[in-house]
């Protein structure tokens, strides 16, 4: 994994969990008390779900980050307990009902989300050794992690 490649990720993630914390604590309260009792449900679940995904970018960032210092080898890496936690799902009916705002936070979320995601599986693809594995390799490589 490329340390600019982790290093700018990790900036987004920051600056993106800076804006919701800041979003949903302040100025997205005044829009939340707006809404109707059911939809002031809706996005409190979808603040959490924002939250929750940032939150294992992050801690994935920071694991790689600690194999990039050498602080970690990088079979530990692919330990379950440090590979990307899963992501809530947004339904996007309760997404399409939120202010602005919100969804612009929920949308990128998601979305750095799917990046990191597709990251965290290609370097599990790659195993311990950063050569990549057969599909078979792959399956039997998470069965294994599995039990």
């Amino acid at each position: 994994m490329h340390r600019r490649l982790i290093d700018t990720l990790y900036v987004d993630a920051m600056v993106l969990a800076d804006e919701a914390r800041s979003y949903f604590d302040e100025a997205g309260r005044l829009e939340r008390e707006a809404l109707d009792p059911m939809a002031r449900v809706s996005f409190s679940c979808e603040s959490l779900k924002v939250t929750t995904r940032l939150m294992h970018i992050i801690a994935w960032l920071l694991t790689q980050r600690a194999v990039d210092a050498g602080e970690l080898r990088a079979a530990d890496a692919l330990d379950p307990s440090r590979r990307l936690g899963p992501a809530p799902v947004s339904e996007a009916h309760a997404v399409s009902s939120m202010p602005t705002q919100a969804r612009a936070l929920i949308t990128a979320s998601a979305e750095l989300y799917r990046r990191v995601a597709r990251l965290d599986d290609s370097q599990a693809d790659e195993g311990p050794s950063g050569a990549l594995m057969s599909p078979v390799q792959s399956m039997h490589a998470r069965l294994a992690s599995s039990f």
